[in-house]
């Protein structure tokens, strides 16, 4: 690890002047991620700008019904807090199916947001890799690439996002709130991560000297038939193949209302409205959640090893929207599929 310098910032004003003055500095909270970079030699801050301490700590109902999540909020935190629990279980499901408790106890809301991809060639900084030195070429493309993307990847990068959090906000259609030096701004979750393109080593919106303040989440939490299942290759503390977060509003039999994201599969959480707009008026039933899963997977391209993730994402989709209508989500301490 390179030697840095540190600087602890009083409040997001001074977190925005630090970051400002020297853009490759890095905000550390938790530091679960970027701490794992640093020891890789993946990332080299100069400076790390430690914002543990900023205010950021709250969970909140809003004046509009929605709720504010402070960007310092642990993960485990956030996924037993009782508004979570009660109106918005998905998210505390997804959380729940990612890395381990003790992780949890550590990682902030704000950072799982920023994490980056665990893809080994990414960590390996022997290997050729566009998303850590642009233009140096991705080892993925012609190597092993059975955890890699089937969907939105580029010539360039292959690589898919970690984050279970990330799938489950991207179905509830949250808000991420940031602050900069040309004030505070808000980014649909949609447009907050990016694809690769010919710009891998980009992996989200947020311009050099903003921070995350907090994420919102609307009013619908679709609490009563959801369900974020998550396919790995061991029952714990293992990045995904596939997950998926499906949510649904029923209304006479009918789908009223359809959300539908993946994970493991892409550079950024993976939704299609297309796909969504398939499930509704129609009842719930396995061919309406079969037709919604091959129009979602309609671009999906494979590479030499990850052919299967197809079939397994089809078959996901179906089986998690199949939890979601009946009211039956899967239960992430138990790990059985139900």
């Amino acid at each position: 690890m390179n030697s840095f310098d540190y600087a602890r910032a009083g409040d997001i004003a001074e977190a925005v002047k630090l970051k400002a003055a020297m853009p490759d500095a890095k905000f550390i909270a938790g530091g679960t991620n970027l701490i794992d970079l640093m020891k890789y030699h993946v990332e080299q801050p100069r400076r790390l700008i430690d914002i543990s301490r900023l205010p950021l700590t709250t969970v909140e109902e809003t004046s509009t019904g929605g709720v504010r999540i402070g960007a310092l909020v642990p993960n485990s935190t956030l996924a037993y807090h009782p508004v979570i629990e009660r109106r918005y279980p998905l998210l505390a499901s997804a959380i729940l199916a990612g890395a381990s408790a003790q992780l949890r106890n550590m990682a902030s809301t704000g950072g799982n947001l920023l994490q980056r991809t665990r893809c080994a060639y990414f960590y390996d900084v022997a290997t050729p890799c566009n998303k850590r030195t642009p233009g140096a070429g991705c080892a993925a493309v012609g190597g092993l690439n059975r955890n890699h993307a089937i969907l939105g990847a580029s010539a360039d990068c292959i690589a898919t996002h970690p984050s279970d959090m990330c799938v489950a906000l991207a179905a509830l259609d949250a808000t991420v709130h940031v602050t900069g030096a040309q004030g505070e701004r808000a980014i649909a979750f949609a447009d907050f991560h990016r694809l690769p393109g010919d710009r891998p080593d980009l992996d989200n919106t947020l311009r050099a000297d903003e921070i995350i303040t907090a994420i919102a989440l609307p009013v619908q939490g679709f609490a009563a038939n959801h369900s974020y299942l998550k396919i790995r290759d061991r029952l714990s503390y293992a990045f995904a193949l596939v997950s998926v977060a499906a949510a649904l509003e029923l209304d006479g039999g009918r789908i009223r209302h359809a959300r539908l994201a993946l994970g493991g599969v892409a550079h950024k959480p993976w939704r299609s409205d297309a796909a969504e707009a398939v499930l509704r008026a129609q009842a719930p039933d396995a061919e309406a959640f079969g037709r919604a899963a091959d129009v979602l997977l309609e671009d999906a391209h494979a590479h030499a090893h990850n052919a299967f993730k197809i079939p397994l994402a089809r078959r996901a989709i179906i089986r998690t929207l199949t939890q979601a209508a009946n009211a039956t989500p899967q239960i992430q301490s138990i790990k059985t599929i139900r």
